[in-house]
């Protein structure tokens, strides 16, 4: 991934991304879509936020941006879109939407989480809503790829068996560690 420039990276997810998903929730369950901005650079990386701790879900975890749609959302896509505006200040015209990947299931929240991939050319100013988010994050695609490690933690009755990137300081797992493990998977696999 390192020396791979913003043509390379369009190229590796064009054709693998879905254009138009159509996620069907199970009962009971509902639908949210969340936005994985990657910054298109010499050396491509990708945001994240940190939750704030005063949430009442997943309160100082590591994330990406997006939620729930709201009735004047005309797609998931502007879901994600519109909440990326909200937590961090990054107008929807910023982003070219390259397409999802495969929804994600969280068992605790049962919430179906279809991510989108949003690739940004040129560097916004963040703004986050101090509300929901603590902090912006970025990182190199490169330096993620190589912390990917497999765990298992215990949480509460449960165990959560995935991948985690440990980050400066910052663990990423659960589904956003999910999520961004099926993005580098795609990117290695494009370049082969």
């Amino acid at each position: 991934m390192r020396g791979m420039n913003p043509d390379d990276l369009r190229a590796r997810l064009t054709g693998v991304l879905d254009p138009d998903p159509a996620p069907r929730p199970a009962p009971g369950d509902r639908l949210a879509a969340v936005l994985l901005p990657v910054m298109a650079d010499v050396e491509p990386s990708v945001v994240f936020t940190r939750r704030s701790v005063a949430l009442p879900r997943h309160a100082g975890q590591i994330s990406f941006p997006g939620g729930l749609p709201h009735d004047g959302d005309a797609s998931l896509a502007a879901t994600a879109l519109r909440e990326t505006e909200e937590e961090i200040g990054v107008a929807p015209s910023a982003f070219e939407v390259m397409g999802s990947l495969a929804p994600v299931h969280t068992f605790v929240s049962g919430i179906l989480i279809v991510p989108f991939v949003g690739m940004l050319t040129e560097r916004p100013v963040f703004s986050p809503l101090a509300a929901e988010v603590a902090e912006v994050l970025e990182y190199p695609l490169a330096r993620l790829a190589q912390a990917e490690t497999e765990v298992e933690f215990p949480r509460g009755e449960h165990v959560y068996r995935g991948f985690a990137y440990e980050m400066d300081g910052n663990t990423i797992w659960g589904a956003t560690a999910h999520i961004l493990h099926e993005l580098i998977e795609l990117i290695r696999e494009g370049g082969r």
